[in-house]
């Protein structure tokens, strides 16, 4: 399909080509330095105004769908896999176009509108909750809030009771829309929710049932005694049809979502995001994304996070189809495969997942696959490191035969950008990956505060450990932090707290002025709490955090997550991590997930025994056997010796677990971030009894004579 004739679009690819070789990506602004402070860095082509919106005309995501849904209304924009009762299987895609889209939206905010005005709402600018998977309603509900200058507030579809209260009671929410499975929640939490009238149900309340008995008028039955009431997205559309009434659109200054923290420690806070915010972040999105990227984006990532939702601004601005994953993370392949998006965002645990299957299919193999596949890495790694300018991940011959087929499998055969971000990649990781993707492959780096895009790499940068320049819409700078000894005098790259101004930064924290202030200085600048350093390209690189550092026993410092993206871009059969260190204690100790496909033959091996992959029960059994646990260490310190990891940073005993850290129990958040306070006091037992062990094992050595 031809791209879509849209002004940001045009301009986003006359924007994109690299600097000239040997330039700067990220510029230090002359004289701007300060005693205590770096420079200010600002990106190549935009170091005299940061940019706000590619296209003058467009000021609000409103405007951003509405200039789409005219230039291209038959374009598909949404799609679904539908569940057929029968198979107990998903279909294929199916598809609604920009224009039947844009008649629901318009419905639906109508109808939102009208029901509050029943309600006794008076007010014109109120927030409506959003609780539910990513789906294509998710994103009509939000559409239709910013065709009434309405906002929306998600509340993560796997959020305990306490904190979904916290929140609607926090906004004030007269209504939340969401999917049937959390109706009941919001019932039982109905007599604390003092200002929730309404809840618009996602899914269908009627199928055909006699009267009386339909899943509707069973749960209304029950929500009359609440005082609150129960539509089903298609009677508000309804309502909005019969009584319509004009858009009325949003200024850039107010409100597109409030999107809460996920509230690693507290209570979450209220990240206030206007559509300037919004507009600033989706310009940026269209330029990381390749001119010739096509047009299908897979939504899985959380959309109450801010990273999927910059990506599905961005691509509603440029007639992109968005296809929406069925809901299984862990069948996500079956998605892909479907689909083929051209674009893909994901976070490095997802990416670790990848390469480890894509090694044990390929350079782990014996005979002439895995010789082929060896000889390939080899080659394509010597180019990939070749001097700036000539670097390419690309080759004519290695990518038909070999590239092209491995990423086929994963059905990422045509993807031409792909981006990694929320924590760290391993920098083998992005290499390897890149060798094996043979694309644009970048890492970024952004917050919920600064709408998910601060930095990202450009296009044909082949380096890896960095995030890029600042992004067209900010401006950076590193302020000294000397207790850790992280200065903007260090050489030969300068060091210490990334400090962001953007013209996507938030507003405020909501309701909460104290943090406000906190996080936001009087000259404006956000202070992240991420230690940068910056080379002499001005490209960022994430090296710490200010708070989240692990001080052992000896007086060392290190980073966990550093260790923990190591490990697993280095042994395929664990999935997730948690390196724990006690600040009286002088080694690490650890709990993995393991990865069940992977480690069934990895154990079968050691073991002398073959496992099944699905029998969970069993591989968890043995994954508590000594002899594992012993041979799963040696294998960490051979991983820590390649890597020049110090003697400290060696994890010294372990505990292997099926899925110990989920979002269900509350250690995850929904960026599959680890929860570390959290874990810490969950697994405090384990934890204990390592460094019991261990410390008994170190007194029972051999000790040399005297």
């Amino acid at each position: 399909m031809a791209p879509v004739e849209i002004l940001a679009v045009q301009r986003a690819a006359t924007l994109q080509p690299p600097p000239p070789k040997g330039s700067p990506h990220g510029v230090a602004l002359p004289g701007t330095k300060r005693d205590g402070r770096s420079a200010i860095y600002r990106h190549w082509r935009f170091q005299d105004e940061l940019l706000k919106t590619l296209d003058p005309s467009v000021t609000t995501c409103h405007e951003a769908f509405e200039q789409t849904a005219k230039a291209a209304p038959k374009r598909n924009c949404l799609g679904h896999r539908p569940y057929h009762r029968d198979t107990k299987t998903f279909g294929d895609y199916v598809w609604q176009d920009y224009e039947t889209v844009q008649r629901r939206r318009k419905n639906l905010g109508a109808g939102i509108v009208r029901l509050h005005r029943e309600a006794g709402i008076t007010e014109q600018k109120y927030g409506v909750g959003l609780w539910c998977q990513n789906r294509p309603e998710w994103q009509i509900v939000d559409l239709a809030c910013m065709s009434q200058s309405l906002f929306s507030v998600s509340l993560y579809d796997t959020l305990g009771p306490d904190t979904t209260e916290y929140i609607i009671n926090h906004v004030g929410m007269t209504c939340v829309a969401t999917s049937l499975s959390h109706i009941t929640t919001l019932l039982k939490l109905k007599p604390r929710l003092p200002t929730l009238k309404f809840i618009i149900c996602l899914d269908p309340l009627s199928e055909g049932e006699r009267l009386g008995e339909s899943k509707g008028e069973i749960l209304n039955a029950i929500a009359q005694d609440l005082d609150i009431s129960i539509y089903s997205i298609q009677d508000v559309e309804a309502i909005g049809e019969s009584t319509p009434i004009p858009y009325n659109p949003p200024t850039a200054e107010d409100i597109v979502t409030i999107n809460y923290t996920s509230g690693t420690t507290g209570d979450p806070k209220g990240v206030v995001l206007t559509h300037a915010a919004a507009i600033a972040a989706a310009s940026v999105s269209l330029l990381v994304i390749d001119k010739d990227a096509g047009d299908r984006l897979l939504s899985f990532l959380p959309l109450a996070h801010i990273y999927q939702r910059v990506g599905e601004h961005s691509a509603l601005w440029s007639g992109t189809s968005i296809g929406y994953f069925h809901g299984n993370i862990l069948e996500l392949a079956d998605d892909i495969k479907l689909l083929r998006p051209t674009v893909f965002s994901a976070v490095p645990r997802l990416y670790n997942r990848f390469g480890g299957l894509i090694k044990a299919a390929t350079i782990q193999q014996g005979g002439v696959r895995g010789a082929l596949s060896r000889r390939v890495v080899s080659t394509k790694l010597a180019n990939i490191k070749a001097p700036e300018g000539t670097a390419t991940n690309k080759h004519l011959f290695y990518d038909r035969i070999w590239a092209k087929k491995v990423s086929a499998a994963i059905g990422l055969d045509q993807c031409v950008t792909m981006v990694s971000g929320a924590a760290p990649l391993d920098p083998s990781l992005h290499q390897f990956l890149r060798i094996v993707f043979a694309n644009d492959f970048k890492q970024g780096y952004g917050l919920t505060e600064t709408y998910a895009a601060s930095m990202a790499q450009l296009k044909d940068d082949m380096s890896s450990g960095n995030c890029g320049p600042p992004a067209a819409t900010h401006e950076l700078c590193l302020l000294d932090v000397p207790d850790m000894d992280y200065l903007s005098t260090d050489k030969p790259h300068p060091r210490g707290e990334l400090l962001i101004r953007a013209t996507s930064l938030f507003r405020e924290y909501y309701k909460n002025e104290k943090e406000t202030t906190k996080s936001i200085d009087s000259d404006g600048w956000f202070h992240t709490g991420d230690i940068c350093s910056v080379d002499e390209l001005g490209r960022f690189k994430i090296i710490d955090r200010v708070k989240n550092v692990l001080k052992l026993a000896q007086g060392e410092y290190l980073s966990p997550e550093r260790i923990e993206n190591v490990i697993l871009a280095n042994c395929s059969w664990l999935q997730i991590a948690y390196v724990h260190g006690d600040s009286h204690q002088s080694f690490l100790v650890a709990i993995f997930g393991i990865a069940p496909d992977a480690f069934a033959p990895f154990a079968s091996k050691l073991i002398g025994k073959e496992y099944s992959v699905t029998d969970l029960k069993t591989l968890e059994s043995v994954a508590q056997e000594p002899k594992v646990r012993k041979a799963v260490i040696k294998e960490l310190d051979k991983v820590a010796k390649r890597n020049k990891f110090n003697s400290y940073e060696k994890v010294r005993d372990v505990r292997l677990l099926v899925d110990p850290f989920t979002i269900d129990n509350e250690l995850l958040t929904p960026t599959l971030k680890l929860k570390r306070a959290q874990a810490a006091r969950k697994y405090r037992h384990l934890l204990d009894e390592m460094y019991e062990n261990t410390l008994a094992e170190d007194e029972n050595k051999p000790r040399a004579k005297l």
